[in-house]
């Protein structure tokens, strides 16, 4: 019986894989990557409820401005991985363009609560000009 847990536990040990799931669809994106907001690139997001969409880290990512200190961040990639384009944002909600399927910007769960939610980052304000998004 003891070799049987020896190994058992070896196995566990020794068969790890970075299959990181992320919302339940997305596998293996790793992503910390930390912007300067005084960029010109990100001046739509100068102001509270602004929004800007800029490659981080080889990823198309839609950054909005909830408030002063407040940043929401989506993965453009539809959720389920069936369309070679990026969603589209019209100020109120994701759609991906080939199955026209729609995500909500709160949390970016599905409009009709059905399949993968939107992929959201983890946006934190650094200090006054540098935000961080990670997975």
């Amino acid at each position: 019986m003891k070799k049987v847990f020896l190994i058992l536990i070896c196995f566990i040990f020794f068969n790890c894989t970075n299959n990181d799931n992320l919302n339940n669809c997305f596998f293996g994106i790793q992503l910390n990557e930390t912007i300067n907001l005084s960029n010109p690139q990100f001046i739509d997001i100068q102001v509270p409820g602004g929004s800007t969409v800029a490659n981080i880290g080889g990823r198309t990512i839609l950054i909005l401005r909830q408030n002063n200190s407040s940043y929401k961040a989506f993965d453009l990639q539809c959720p389920e991985r069936d369309c070679n384009s990026m969603m589209t944002f019209d100020g109120l909600k994701l759609t991906c363009p080939c199955s026209g399927k729609e995500y909500e910007t709160i949390n970016g769960g599905a409009i009709d609560g059905e399949g993968c939610p939107a992929l959201r980052y983890i946006a934190v304000l650094l200090n006054n000009n540098t935000l961080q998004i990670s997975t």
